[in-house]
């Protein structure tokens, strides 16, 4: 059984999975955010990564850290 990742490791993945959230958000709709105020931008742009980042992103990533401590064992 591997064991859990370090707070700076779970930090490190969770900017990882925010950052690349956030490039992706902002590539499909930031055109489509750019006219609303900057609030809103942020509101819906929030919106959108948060619950990605938090149900999908993190707990793959750190499946995937399982599976690369696993692999090297």
């Amino acid at each position: 059984m591997s064991s859990a990742p370090s707070v700076h490791q779970r930090a490190l993945i969770t900017w990882l999975a925010v950052y690349l959230m956030i490039m992706l958000v902002q590539l499909l709709i930031g055109p489509v955010l750019a006219p609303l105020p900057l609030p809103l931008r942020t509101l819906a742009l929030t919106a959108i990564v948060v619950p990605v980042v938090v149900y999908a992103l993190v707990p793959a990533l750190l499946r995937a850290r399982a599976l690369l401590l696993r692999r090297r064992r």
